[in-house]
């Protein structure tokens, strides 16, 4: 029975969730990647919600995609920057190559080049809503900061038996992360079992690798 991790960026760093079957394992949080991925050294499967592939120019299919594939929460997905505007000293840089990049989007750039750097081949994109709308069979209703929208992801986590522990501190993680990681721990383990699906169907390669998200 594979054990398998699911990782998320928030406040302070990266949480992760580690999952064996489908059972809960671990709840661990990292300033850094790399000190995560150190600490999940066990993990046969990590999913992390981070683009993996920027593109070049214009617009990923894994992200437009992901878009339609949750439907109400597609605000979710943000377009992934092309590489030019990840590297960019500055936002305002970034804006010169990217007129319509968000402040959100630029702030992502450190941490998808912080997994970019760390790259080996346990690891996979995945993202929590596209996850959680495939664990649901449907789209979800509630946004995952509100109380609704918890209580309905806790729910369809612990209906396919990953039960959270009631009590649960890792930094400065959030409810919303903690959540996300686990979904991804979900994912982990469908890609583990080889039976996890991409968006889109027949991803594209970069340096030899899909890009496409898992779930």
């Amino acid at each position: 029975m594979s054990r398998v991790a699911g990782a998320d960026a928030c406040r302070g760093g990266w949480v992760a969730i580690v999952a064996q079957g489908e059972r809960f394992v671990d709840l661990l949080f990292a300033e850094t990647f790399a000190t995560l991925l150190e600490a999940v050294r066990d993990a046969t499967h990590i999913a992390v919600d981070i683009p993996i592939g920027p593109p070049a120019a214009g617009v990923r299919a894994a992200d437009l995609v992901a878009r339609a594939f949750v439907g109400a929460r597609r605000s979710s997905v943000f377009p992934t920057p092309p590489r030019a505007a990840l590297v960019a000293a500055s936002y305002a840089e970034a804006r010169g190559i990217l007129p319509s990049l968000s402040a959100q989007s630029f702030a992502l750039a450190k941490k998808i080049l912080e997994v970019e750097a760390c790259l080996d081949d346990r690891i996979f994109e995945a993202h929590p809503e596209v996850s959680f709308a495939a664990l649901a069979g449907r789209h979800l209703g509630y946004s995952k900061r509100s109380w609704n929208g918890q209580m309905e992801r806790r729910r369809l986590l612990r209906e396919h038996r990953l039960r959270l522990p009631d009590r649960l501190t890792a930094g400065e993680a959030a409810a919303d992360d903690i959540l996300d990681a686990a979904v991804l721990a979900w994912s982990a383990g469908r890609i583990a079992d080889g039976v996890a699906l991409t968006l889109p169907d027949e991803p594209p390669s970069q340096d030899g690798r899909p890009v496409a998200i898992w779930y």
